[in-house]
């Protein structure tokens, strides 16, 4: 911890949370924004009925300013501050990805989102793993016998290591004890824990599990999960304050090897042992720096890439993590073609040998492209349709994709009454008549991912004089079924996925895009690898900033406003600015509220998803 006082014009990051129940979440909120507005703090401020967890930087000063205040309330009492100076962020790439050039306090259900579920419940935290001091959990490693004799005379139960962290963090440290076995889950993303878990569930029961993290949090939370898991999972502990609280104690290193990645502007902390743990993903020399923010292109994920591989490939973007290739992604044996004697493209063969491709213009090259397989997509139709009408119109579509791409639909989870809009002739407040609708059996179920407020428990499903005309803002106003459809969607998955990608029109668009921006909160019963967004539109998504939705996309929208008559072709456009600029395409046609399918359009649609075979 920082020396309080000694450099006050020192810049600081400060790190520490606290499970409590919050009488009056709003309050706290104005609070947070009263104090760190007034302190200058820049960061992430999460709060909810849980508790808080805060990440934010400024001068040393007024963090402990902050910490002087926050100690001030009952609330807080026994919180664990973790303060260290550091160097200022630099306005760049990182800072900003990190969220320390601005303020963010957010209202949120969990603290930590270790269930991908929205409608189960979280594990009870008043049956967390005990919590074992820096030096208690270092004399562990070091004993490990000595310390399950203390514990229980009669045990001879294991003593096993279990990171809680995701993979792009382990690759650059971890714990590790020539007495202690250690279990890596290698997960992209935490939510992907407890399927982790119960997978390895019979490789922990009966052992004395040691968990740790990053700064403790996510343990408080996954320790809870395993210990409801009942009998031969009792013995469970967790590093308190976590690696941070542990490399302050053994600045050396003590059994922890490597960096520990942080999530604020400094990217990793290390130790004085400056062991580099990492390998660079293309050529496998030792390389532990994130700075450069390279992702896997699929799914997201930090990527090691060393300088000089970045520094031969500059203009190629495309990387394969590890978790990518374990999952048989495969990239297309391409012909060499030469133009103007610079050679274009290379031969490139499966990813267990070839991590990246180069970024060529499909109008620059003709060449031959075999596929190892197709790629398979879930479509997600529009509001008042249903799944067949969605094919139908899409025929076209699958056709010229049929090389590349197996389209699934399905119908979404909300069932809609039947209606009829009045005739011209007919008063909209006093009708004269009402024209008999068609008979039902002559019409086919309409479905929608998303309703109006008023209609989500409505099963009311026959006929019905519309209340007005067609109102093409009406998408504006649906707002409500999104658990339902989360959880609908979660089945389908489960059923008939694996899925690599999703198509959504329109409210399926919107849909798709919800899918989007909580793919980190979801686990790999709902993983995608992309999404293609066609006159789509943002709904519920204000807590999601310009440029931070962090999946491949490609948007397909019209280039005139007035030819796309159900959604503004301006909700599209802000729809596609929610979407990282590296990671998202768009294409503007001249049709209206359709899926072009004649070139130029098919084909940047097909190129689109050549990157993903």
């Amino acid at each position: 911890m920082a020396e309080i006082g000694v450099q006050n014009d020192e810049y600081g990051v400060l790190l520490y949370y606290k499970y409590v129940v919050v009488p009056d979440v709003d309050r706290l909120v104005r609070f947070y924004e009263s104090n760190c507005g007034s302190l200058a703090l820049l960061g992430r401020v999460r709060l909810s009925p849980q508790g808080v967890n805060v990440t934010v930087g400024g001068k040393l000063y007024a963090l402990e300013k902050h910490i002087e205040e926050v100690k001030s309330s009952k609330l807080f009492e026994g919180t664990d501050f973790k303060l260290a100076s550091c160097h200022h962020p630099a306005n760049d790439k990182v800072a900003k990805e990190c969220g320390f050039t601005s303020l963010s306090i957010r209202i949120v259900k969990e603290l930590v989102t270790l269930t991908s579920h929205p409608q189960l419940d979280p594990p009870m935290l008043s049956n967390v793993g005990k919590h074992l001091s820096a030096h208690e959990f270092h004399s562990v490693l070091h004993s490990a016998n000595d310390f399950l004799v203390t514990q229980r005379p009669d045990c001879s139960k294991k003593v096993v290591l279990l990171d809680a962290r995701n993979l792009y963090e382990t690759r650059i440290g971890k714990f590790s004890s020539p007495n202690v076995e250690t279990m890596d889950p290698k997960i992209r993303q935490y939510s992907d824990l407890p399927t982790w878990i119960d997978r390895n569930s019979e490789k922990l029961k009966g052992k004395h599990v040691l968990m740790y993290c990053t700064g403790g949090i996510r343990c408080e939370m996954a320790s809870a999960y395993l210990k409801s898991k009942g009998a031969g999972f009792e013995n469970v502990y967790q590093l308190y304050g976590g690696i941070q609280r542990y490399l302050e104690n053994f600045p050396g290193g003590g059994f922890f090897k490597g960096k520990n990645f942080v999530f604020d502007h400094r990217m990793a902390v290390e130790s004085s042992d400056n062991s580099i743990m990492g390998t660079c993903l293309l050529c496998g020399s030792s390389y532990d720096d994130y700075s450069a923010r390279c992702r896997c292109t699929y799914c997201r994920m930090l990527v090691l890439v060393c300088d000089r591989c970045q520094g031969e490939k500059k203009k190629t973007d495309v990387y394969i993590c590890e978790l990518c290739k374990k999952h048989g992604k495969v990239i297309a044996s391409v012909t060499p073609v030469k133009n103007n004697n610079v050679e274009l493209m290379r031969e490139f063969e499966s990813l267990s040998t070839s991590d990246i491709l180069p970024s060529v213009s499909s109008h620059h090259l003709v060449s031959k492209v075999t596929c190892s397989r197709k790629l398979k997509v879930l479509c997600l139709h529009g509001f008042r349709q249903n799944a067949s009408g969605f094919k139908g119109r899409t025929a076209s579509l699958a056709k010229k994709l049929k090389n590349l791409a197996e389209l699934v639909f399905v119908d979404a989870p909300h069932e809609l009454s039947f209606f009829y809009q009045p005739t011209k002739q007919v008063s909209l407040q006093k009708p004269l008549f009402q024209p008999d609708p068609p008979p039902l059996d002559k019409c086919t179920n309409k479905f929608a991912w998303l309703v109006a407020p008023n209609t989500i428990n409505h099963s009311e499903t026959g006929w019905k004089l519309a209340d007005s005309r067609f109102d093409p803002l009406q998408y504006e106003q649906q707002t409500e079924g999104l658990d339902i459809s989360f959880s609908y969607l979660k089945s389908k998955f489960s059923q008939e996925g694996p899925f690599d990608g999703i198509l959504g029109f329109s409210q399926g668009a919107a849909m798709a895009a919800l899918l989007c921006a909580r793919r980190e909160m979801l686990s790999e019963e709902i993983s995608f690898r992309f999404a293609i967004l066609c006159s789509g539109f943002a709904v519920q998504l204000s807590e999601v900033k310009p440029n931070s939705i962090n999946c491949p996309s490609l948007h397909i929208y019209g280039s005139d406003q007035d030819k796309d008559r159900q959604i503004a072709r301006q909700s599209s456009s802000d729809l596609a600015a929610l979407f990282e600029k590296g990671c998202s395409d768009v294409i503007q046609h001249d049709s209206g509220h359709i899926i072009p399918t004649r070139s130029p359009y098919i084909d940047q649609v097909k190129s689109f998803l050549r990157r993903f075979q």
